[in-house]
């Protein structure tokens, strides 16, 4: 009887081949499925600040932001999109020598440079718009408090976190590969990405989004006035503290998160083989 779920081990395949695919882009396609993922990131990203941050009481507001976030993400996996923290999957196909490493790398690059143009042009589309000024200059306020406490963030603490969102990242794209139907799809992406949004773990992705629109906030003085941050404290959101202590970091840990943790994790499960005398032990047991 036909269903509308892959089993794990078909899955596995699934990712399998999804990678290959994903190996064969051409430059052109690559770029514009990744401008556009970083643009669907963002615009979950925004619409989740403009919901949330009024509200005073912070469980209430992460829920809440959890509970928008999650379209960017069901835009990328159901209109098609390439987004950096979910091709981290690609290692199960390198891992299967489906893919060489050479092309999952290129992929990578090509992806995570226009998931940036994608967030950074969304921002810059955002304040144009006058969009921050919403609720007496307090969103861009919001907008910079973010920004400014990303950027303060140590080197572990910023690994770690990056660590655990790309875990709950990659399992909700594992997971969309199991559904058939639309459904399906949107409630093992939602669930998931909520978790992750309201946990304040960090994604490399939606960092291009909320450091871009701080720091474009910072250029209005009515912004930084509504922000309430000291000038000492507004000082840390600069180039050297955002790479170092949440760029580099955090895109590490979403690689670790989503390759290590979720894609070798279950290719170890179903596709790995032990050396051929432990194996037909194991088969003789």
């Amino acid at each position: 009887m036909e269903t509308n779920l892959l089993k794990p081990n078909e899955i596995c395949d699934e990712a399998i081949n999804t990678g290959i695919k994903k190996s064969k882009y051409s430059t052109h396609q690559a770029i514009i499925l990744g401008i556009m993922a970083g643009a669907f990131i963002a615009l979950g990203a925004f619409s989740a600040a403009l919901a949330s941050h009024g509200v005073a009481d912070v469980g209430v507001s992460k829920l809440i932001a959890g509970s928008i976030f999650p379209v960017g993400l069901m835009l990328v996996l159901i209109c098609g999109a390439d987004l950096f923290t979910g091709n981290c999957l690609m290692v199960v196909a390198v891992a299967e020598k489906k893919i060489t490493l050479k092309s999952m790398l290129k992929n990578w690059g090509i992806i995570y440079l226009t998931n940036f143009i994608g967030a950074f042009l969304i921002a810059f589309l955002i304040f144009n718009a006058g969009l921050l000024h919403v609720n007496s200059d307090k969103l861009g306020g919001y907008a910079i408090k973010v920004a400014v406490n990303k950027s303060s963030l140590t080197f572990i603490q910023a690994l770690s976190s990056g660590i655990l969102c790309n875990i709950v990242v990659c399992l909700a794209v594992w997971g969309a590969y199991a559904a058939k139907d639309m459904i399906g799809k949107i409630a093992i992406i939602w669930f998931p990405v909520m978790a992750f949004v309201v946990a304040g773990f960090e994604h490399s992705v939606a960092n291009m989004y909320y450091f871009s629109i701080g720091i474009l906030a910072r250029t209005d003085a009515s912004l930084v006035e509504a922000s309430h941050i000291s000038a000492d404290k507004l000082a840390m959101l600069n180039w050297n503290n955002i790479i170092f202590n949440n760029v580099i970091p955090v895109t590490i840990g979403n690689i670790i998160g989503g390759s290590v943790f979720v894609g070798l994790a279950y290719w170890s499960i179903y596709k790995f083989k032990p050396n051929k005398k432990e194996y037909n032990k194991q088969a003789a047991a």
